[in-house]
């Protein structure tokens, strides 16, 4: 969850550490720090809250700082630390205090390190180290690796972190300096992501690409167990027993200003704006039916083979794999299942051969859905992973491989990460078919249509409900409690609408199948209870609008999503946000746009941060 920072050069370090933390607060934290390497000795700087407080701190010791520098003369020219690491932290081990802020040095202050991830045998090696007279300042798992490494430190770092990296257990990423090892940052990776940057005479490392992405767009994304030595003028990779091996960084084709706000308020509202691109670019070769299937590193003959799908995700992911398992058992006529991939290993699943295990995740860090995936594959399933993020961990141990193409995400609260999941998984469905001659030539043509039309509705829906929506909100913005109510298709939709209200808006808010509130939910409503009805699929709207007449019949108020044209929704709702008629299946990722915008501008009128809600983590790199 948390970002690492480091920076080795010939510029002064201070102000690029800071921009590259706040190009990876979107991966959440609740305090930050920065250390700097100088003439021998390491300097730390901690902060509890957002980076503003960092800046803050760093400001008032100013001062301080530069005397020490200079020997505590007076000299007003002075020389700028050129190496240092950077973290923002998520709290795991130990509460949200100064102490535990990170960097985390050892006893004597030799080495510090910053860390992303778990140790699972900190309690072991912290008793270890503690009879081996290391004095612990802190909680934190964190500060373990800074008393093992000086322990193990005999005057060569890379080999203390080679070293390390034997004795740690967990899922973690980090990286090391010592005062003894002037312009030299050691970094190395375990399941948690770790990057390195190639400038002119420097080197970055981070958790992700965004941090150094204004200087820099060659990168080189570390393997499991590989460590990372860097030093201005070169750098070099060694794998987990210290042998060199050889490195070619590529260049990434995002610009800049994919982590710039683009005029609007917010990236969350940015990125609802992209959910057409990032549905057309991740369609794109999907489509052409006259060709063969995209490579996604899996042959048609196994394909062709399938007899059964599990989709493995979390969150907003699992309500993806929702709307795709109908999608591929009504197209591609193959049996689906979905499950919460924080559950799915615990109750020993199933699983043969001629199973296809989906695990989807959007950073292709999320630990759960890894850990499903492993174990799937341990079995002998076949194993695709759904991701944005190309290169990431799951890209690594999969068979298979299906990208989104929704380009950097930065608000927490994922929007055009869903729709673009959602959008592979129908061309995905639709290939199927197409493979297993499932569905006739003109209904595949029908639905190639249609999905080609996807982005220019998606871009009509933003236009048509923006407003209408805001006005809502600024209505409804003092409830205390929404339910959500989907029937098939329409489900997904309910159940992500009521996600993003909580996530961003803190309002309780509860989703269900419509045809389960009398086993329950209704006992929830009161006079003036907002409900949100999704109910987009015709199949099922006689149904729908049963269920909201028992609703209104409590007294509740109801707002409904509706397709064009029914207008007999009108009639059974206090207010109706229509969306384009398409395919019943397709209306998912029109219908969701509403509810994204629902969420942010209530969140707005209750003047809250929509882009980093609190507590939460836009990657979830711990159980």
């Amino acid at each position: 969850m948390c970002g690492i920072i480091g920076y080795v050069g010939n510029r002064p370090c201070e102000e690029i550490l800071l921009q590259g933390l706040e190009r990876l607060q979107y991966r959440g934290y609740d305090s930050a720090g920065l250390a700097f390497q100088q003439d021998g000795r390491i300097e730390s700087v901690r902060a509890v809250g957002n980076l503003a407080s960092l800046r803050d701190t760093l400001a008032i010791g100013a001062p301080q700082r530069a005397r020490a520098r200079s020997g505590g003369a007076t000299a007003t020219v002075l020389t700028e630390p050129t190496t240092g690491i950077g973290h923002t932290r998520w709290a795991t081990h130990g509460g949200v205090t100064w102490e535990n802020a990170h960097p985390h040095a050892d006893t004597d202050g030799r080495v510090h390190i910053v860390l992303n991830g778990i140790i699972e045998n900190h309690l072991a090696l912290r008793d270890e180290l503690t009879r081996l007279g290391a004095e612990f300042s802190s909680e934190t798992d964190a500060e373990v690796v800074a008393h093992l490494l000086a322990h193990l430190y005999r005057g060569d770092l890379v080999d203390a972190v080679r070293q390390a990296l034997e004795r740690l257990g967990g899922h973690f990423a980090f990286v090391a300096m010592s005062a003894e090892h002037p312009d030299l940052l050691v970094g190395t990776r375990r399941e948690c992501p770790l990057v390195v940057g190639v400038g002119e005479d420097e080197h970055f490392v981070a958790s992700a690409i965004p941090a150094f992405l204004k200087d820099t767009r060659r990168v080189h994304v570390l393997r499991e167990g590989e460590i990372a030595v860097l030093e201005p003028h070169r750098a070099r990779f060694l794998d987990a027993s210290g042998i060199s091996r050889p490195v070619s960084p590529v260049s990434v084709d995002w610009d800049d200003d994919v982590v710039e706000k683009g005029g609007f308020e917010t990236f969350m509202l940015k990125e609802i704006h992209e959910q057409s691109s990032a549905v057309a670019d991740t369609l794109e070769g999907w489509l052409d039916l006259a060709g063969a299937m995209p490579d996604i590193g899996i042959d048609e003959q196994r394909l062709r083979k399938i007899r059964r799908v599990v989709i493995v995700a979390c969150g907003t992911s699992y309500h993806a794999g929702l709307a795709g398992r109908i999608a591929l058992e009504r197209w591609a006529h193959i049996p689906v299942e979905v499950d919460l991939a924080s559950e799915f290993r615990y109750r020993a699943p199933l699983l043969e051969e001629d199973s296809l295990i989906v695990g989807i995740t959007q950073s292709g860090e999320t630990a759960d859905t890894l850990a499903a995936m492993r174990l799937a594959r341990g079995r002998g399933a076949l194993v695709l992973a759904l991701t944005n993020v190309p290169g990431s961990q799951v890209t690594q141990e999969a068979d298979g491989v299906l990208l989104t193409r929704a380009g950097m995400e930065i608000g927490v609260a994922a929007t055009k990460t869903f729709v673009a999941q959602v959008a592979a998984l129908y061309g995905f469905a639709l290939r199927m078919a197409q493979l297993r001659g499932t569905l006739p030539a003109p209904a595949l043509e029908d639905l190639h249509g249609e999905l080609t039309l996807l982005p220019a509705r998606l871009d009509e829906v933003l236009v048509s409900v923006q407003r209408p929506v805001q006005l809502l909100a600024e209505r409804l913005a003092d409830c205390e409690f929404f339910l959500f109510l989907g029937r098939l298709a329409g489900l997904p939709v309910a159940l992500e609408g009521a996600l993003k209200l909580k996530e961003i808006s803190y309002i309780p808010s509860d989703a269900y199948a419509a045809g389960e509130m009398k086993h329950g939910p209704i006992a929830l409503l009161g006079a003036q209870t907002p409900v949100v009805c999704v109910a987009t699929d015709l199949s099922v709207l006689d149904k729908m609008l049963s269920n909201v007449s028992e609703v209104r019949a409590r007294g509740a108020r109801v707002f409904a999503i509706a397709t064009e044209g029914s207008k007999e929704v009108a009639e059974h709702a206090e207010q109706v946000v229509y969306i384009p008629r398409t395919d019943a299946l397709l209306q998912t990722i029109l219908a969701i746009v509403p509810l994204q915008l629902l969420a942010y501008y209530i969140a707005r009128e209750r003047a809250l941060n929509v882009d980093q809600p609190r507590n939460l983590a836009k990657t979830v790199t711990v159980e």
